[in-house]
């Protein structure tokens, strides 16, 4: 499975119809992206999605960043994965979660579990359930979203590798001393691409004004040096600045390999628009030879 570098991490495609979706993958293919992540919450379920957007591309990894493992019971998970990596061989990557409570209990109706236990019993799960077709039997390679020390070892002993999601280049190198040197580690990084300082604050804001209020990212913000007065509702200026990178390509580019530097094998660029739910297609485009030059 070839990720490359550098990929595109996007839950924009929600906001478009399935025919509008399906072209703006295809174009991502044609710009040379090597892969392309998306997250599953109140938007479409993660695997009927990748293979809307497997179908839609001919080259381009697809990876699930992630799929909640409340979303579906072990044995469903199971035969989707090796369901997809049967019919794209080495084009799919499976990204596992455990969420957050308040969209597990509240959305759901589901009982949040403690992460690392849920996780474990999950996977034990997929590798028991059952798998009876006719074909090859190969599952899906996995990577489990992982922030803190025990879920990162989770993600060595039980998992191809990690993803982390909204972390600092010193937790990148953390997380490649505990995954040790195999280990794949696909790190997500947001950015604003503008100029504009106030437009970079704005699109911040929206972005991070969720996560603020999620216990999994203030205690993994925490563990990275920063405190409760950083977490006001859309985080303090100094937590958007170490989290959101902005300017032009370069700079974009400067934010990926600070994390490639750290130890990250790949690193999945979100692009933040002012609306979380346009594609953000013409920056996309701009990206993309800065993005798919870096080796």
């Amino acid at each position: 499975m070839d990720l490359g570098r550098a990929g595109l991490w996007t839950t924009t495609l929600d906001g478009l119809p399935v025919p509008e979706a399906r072209e703006a993958v295809a174009e991502l293919d044609e710009l040379g992206y090597p892969a392309l992540w998306f997250g599953e919450a109140r938007g479409r379920e993660a695997f009927t999605a990748a293979q809307l957007y497997l179908g839609a591309s001919s080259r381009m990894v697809v990876a699930t960043g992630i799929a909640s493992i409340y979303g579906r019971d072990a044995v469903a998970a199971n035969a989707a994965g090796r369901t997809l990596t049967e019919a794209y061989p080495g084009r799919f990557l499976l990204g596992l979660g455990v969420s957050h409570a308040p969209l597990v209990e509240r959305m759901r109706g589901h009982s949040y579990g403690r992460p690392v236990t849920a996780m474990s019993e999950y996977l034990d799960a997929m590798d028991a359930a059952p798998y009876a077709v006719a074909g090859p039997d190969e599952p899906a390679p996995r990577v489990l979203a992982a922030l803190g020390p025990r879920m990162l070892e989770l993600s060595r002993d039980r998992a191809q590798g990690a993803h982390p999601y909204l972390t600092l280049p010193q937790h990148t190198a953390q997380a490649r001393e505990i995954l040790g040197p195999d280990a794949l580690l696909a790190v997500e990084v947001s950015a604003v691409l503008s100029d504009d300082r106030e437009t970079w604050l704005r699109r911040a804001h929206t972005h991070l004004e969720i996560y603020t209020g999620l216990e999994n990212y203030r205690n993994s913000w925490s563990r990275q040096g920063f405190t409760d007065d950083d977490y006001v509702r859309g985080g303090s200026e100094r937590l958007k600045e170490a989290l959101v990178a902005h300017g032009d390509e370069d700079a974009v580019v400067r934010r990926v390999q600070e994390h490639l530097d750290a130890g990250a094998d790949h690193v999945c660029v979100q692009v933040l628009g002012d609306d979380p739910l346009t594609a953000p297609r013409a920056q996309w485009r701009r990206l993309a030879p800065a993005l798919t030059a870096l080796r």
